[in-house]
């Protein structure tokens, strides 16, 4: 495990890069954040992808400028589908593409706003499979996500955020609607943000206040059979050469 510089078009960006044990060549998973930034949770997310033979890569979206500042345009971004997050995002994806131990068939994950990243990823940006995680569902799906990827979603059945259990269920419908491979599934017992364990030295004021409005709380069972799922698909999708 170590830091890296990947650079972008703006600069170069600080990114977590863990590795599997054994012998490579694996394939990569591009891993991105809640509204945490680099946390210790976002470092923990890709030590376990690693763990499952994953070549993970985290990007520091927030490398640029302050927290809400970043974040403003993130979010912003995220519903024009372009701008300089997707850049960063596609300089991590192409870092991975050359690493010399990387197969080349890559996937992305992301939590929280990271999710609707994933989901907005999953058509026609070089990901193999796509994991969504309380990430929404945007409002076009059936026009946007048509020729995705095939993609895994995981929701609380507590979430009643615009991220939430609702989400899910018109993710759902779309994919099926548009013939995209995927899984979907709810938890009754999770509430937003329940894959994400942050320990205290990642609590800034502002994500407290953050994690009050979103209702956030991380869930362990829900968690386990969660991540047992997203492995699975990714075994599927991103193992297989023949695909």
């Amino acid at each position: 495990m170590a830091e890296v510089k990947i650079s972008t078009p703006h600069g170069e960006m600080p990114t977590y890069v863990t590795t599997p044990s054994g012998q490579g060549p694996w394939p990569g998973v591009v891993v991105i954040h809640d509204f945490a930034g680099m946390s210790q949770d976002l470092r923990h997310q890709a030590d376990w992808l690693a763990s499952q033979g994953y070549l993970a890569a985290a990007p520091d979206l927030y490398w640029w400028g302050s927290m809400l500042r970043c974040l403003r345009t993130i979010m912003r971004e995220l519903g024009t589908r372009q701008g300089r997050t997707f850049d960063d995002i596609e300089a991590a994806r192409g870092w991975l593409a050359g690493h010399d131990q990387c197969t080349g068939r890559i996937g992305v994950i992301g939590f929280c706003m990271g999710g609707g990243y994933a989901l907005a990823l999953a058509p026609g940006r070089g990901f193999a499979a796509s994991s969504t995680n309380y990430g929404g569902c945007p409002s076009d799906a059936e026009q946007v996500l048509a020729g995705a990827c095939p993609i895994v979603g995981s929701y609380g059945g507590k979430d009643r955020s615009p991220m939430g259990y609702r989400a899910a269920g018109r993710l759902e419908r779309a994919l099926t609607a548009v013939g995209v491979d995927h899984d979907i599934k709810v938890y009754p017992d999770a509430s937003h943000g329940f894959l994400n364990d942050h320990p205290p030295a990642d609590r800034t004021a502002l994500l407290m206040v953050l994690n009050v409005i979103s209702g956030t709380r991380f869930h362990e069972l829900s968690a386990q059979d969660a991540r047992r799922r997203i492995v699975a698909f990714f075994d599927a999708h991103l193992k297989r050469m023949d695909q």
